[in-house]
Protein backbone atom coordinates (compact mmCIF):
# COMPACT_ATOMS: atom_id res chain seq x y z
CA UNK A 1 0.00 0.00 0.00
CA UNK A 2 2.78 2.51 0.70
CA UNK A 3 5.74 2.96 -1.56
CA UNK A 4 7.93 5.58 -0.30
CA UNK A 5 7.81 8.66 1.83
CA UNK A 6 7.33 11.76 0.26
CA UNK A 7 8.42 14.37 3.39
CA UNK A 8 8.86 14.56 6.38
CA UNK A 9 8.76 17.49 8.69
CA UNK A 10 11.05 19.40 11.47
CA UNK A 11 10.73 21.75 14.08
CA UNK A 12 12.74 23.65 14.85
CA UNK A 13 13.95 26.56 17.22
CA UNK A 14 16.23 28.57 14.91
CA UNK A 15 15.19 28.81 11.66
CA UNK A 16 18.41 30.47 10.52
CA UNK A 17 20.64 27.88 12.13
CA UNK A 18 18.86 24.84 10.87
CA UNK A 19 18.90 26.24 7.29
CA UNK A 20 22.32 27.13 7.78
CA UNK A 21 23.07 23.14 8.60
CA UNK A 22 20.78 21.28 6.21
CA UNK A 23 21.94 23.74 3.10
CA UNK A 24 25.39 24.72 3.98
CA UNK A 25 26.49 21.70 5.59
CA UNK A 26 24.60 19.00 3.75
CA UNK A 27 23.88 20.75 0.77
CA UNK A 28 20.66 20.45 0.21
CA UNK A 29 18.55 22.66 -1.65
CA UNK A 30 16.41 25.55 -0.03
CA UNK A 31 12.73 25.91 -1.38
CA UNK A 32 9.68 27.78 -0.63
CA UNK A 33 6.36 27.60 -1.13
CA UNK A 34 2.84 28.01 -0.14
CA UNK A 35 2.59 31.17 1.99
CA UNK A 36 6.24 31.73 3.75
CA UNK A 37 6.66 27.89 4.11
CA UNK A 38 10.13 26.78 3.50
CA UNK A 39 11.61 23.01 2.58
CA UNK A 40 14.67 21.50 2.46
CA UNK A 41 14.41 18.88 -0.61
CA UNK A 42 17.51 15.99 -1.67
CA UNK A 43 16.20 13.56 -4.37
CA UNK A 44 13.16 12.95 -4.88
CA UNK A 45 12.36 14.15 -1.42
CA UNK A 46 12.41 16.84 0.97
CA UNK A 47 12.02 17.82 4.68
CA UNK A 48 9.23 20.06 5.61
CA UNK A 49 10.27 23.10 7.82
CA UNK A 50 8.43 24.51 11.29
CA UNK A 51 9.62 26.81 13.89
CA UNK A 52 8.40 25.89 16.95
CA UNK A 53 5.35 27.97 17.63
CA UNK A 54 4.70 28.98 14.70
CA UNK A 55 3.95 25.73 13.31
CA UNK A 56 1.59 24.92 10.43
CA UNK A 57 -1.55 23.25 10.54
CA UNK A 58 -2.61 20.40 10.78
CA UNK A 59 0.87 19.51 12.69
CA UNK A 60 1.85 16.48 14.72
CA UNK A 61 0.47 16.37 18.33
CA UNK A 62 3.80 17.47 20.15
CA UNK A 63 6.27 18.45 17.51
CA UNK A 64 9.21 18.96 19.76
CA UNK A 65 12.48 20.15 18.54
CA UNK A 66 15.22 17.65 18.71
CA UNK A 67 12.88 14.49 18.63
CA UNK A 68 14.05 13.33 15.16
CA UNK A 69 16.76 10.52 14.33
CA UNK A 70 17.48 10.45 10.53
CA UNK A 71 19.68 8.51 8.21
CA UNK A 72 20.52 9.71 4.96
CA UNK A 73 22.31 7.54 2.00
CA UNK A 74 24.88 9.83 0.88
CA UNK A 75 25.22 10.23 -3.05
CA UNK A 76 29.18 10.26 -3.00
CA UNK A 77 31.52 7.96 -0.82
CA UNK A 78 31.14 7.97 2.52
CA UNK A 79 35.16 9.03 3.05
CA UNK A 80 34.10 12.03 1.13
CA UNK A 81 31.45 12.97 3.01
CA UNK A 82 33.37 12.93 6.21
CA UNK A 83 36.28 15.15 4.63
CA UNK A 84 33.38 17.31 3.49
CA UNK A 85 31.65 17.59 7.06
CA UNK A 86 35.08 17.87 8.59
CA UNK A 87 36.08 20.91 6.10
CA UNK A 88 33.48 22.47 7.21
CA UNK A 89 33.71 22.18 11.08
CA UNK A 90 31.00 19.88 11.50
CA UNK A 91 31.12 17.37 14.38
CA UNK A 92 31.12 13.58 14.06
CA UNK A 93 30.08 12.02 17.38
CA UNK A 94 30.75 8.53 15.81
CA UNK A 95 31.71 6.58 12.92
CA UNK A 96 32.08 5.53 10.96
CA UNK A 97 30.07 2.07 11.86
CA UNK A 98 28.45 -1.03 10.12
CA UNK A 99 24.49 -0.65 10.64
CA UNK A 100 21.91 -2.47 8.96
CA UNK A 101 19.69 -0.07 6.79
CA UNK A 102 16.53 -0.29 5.23
CA UNK A 103 17.56 -2.78 2.30
CA UNK A 104 21.15 -3.85 3.12
CA UNK A 105 24.27 -3.21 5.27
CA UNK A 106 25.26 0.57 5.42
CA UNK A 107 28.51 2.41 6.69
CA UNK A 108 27.64 5.11 8.88
CA UNK A 109 28.44 8.30 10.69
CA UNK A 110 26.35 10.24 13.58
CA UNK A 111 25.99 13.76 13.59
CA UNK A 112 23.47 16.25 15.35
CA UNK A 113 21.88 19.40 13.78
CA UNK A 114 21.24 22.61 15.99
CA UNK A 115 18.30 21.47 17.69
CA UNK A 116 20.30 18.21 18.32
CA UNK A 117 18.61 16.02 15.66
CA UNK A 118 20.11 12.50 15.38
CA UNK A 119 21.83 13.22 11.88
CA UNK A 120 22.88 9.56 10.00
CA UNK A 121 24.77 9.75 6.94
CA UNK A 122 25.61 6.75 5.31
CA UNK A 123 26.98 4.59 2.03
CA UNK A 124 25.84 1.43 1.06
CA UNK A 125 28.29 -1.16 2.15
CA UNK A 126 30.09 -3.57 -0.49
Amino acid sequence: MIDHLDHLVLTTTDEQACIAFYVDGLGMSLESFGEGRKAFRFGHQKINLHVKGKEFEPKAHLPVPGALDLCFIASVPLDEVIAALQHKGMVIIEGPVMRTGATSRIRSVYLRDPDLNLIEISEVAS
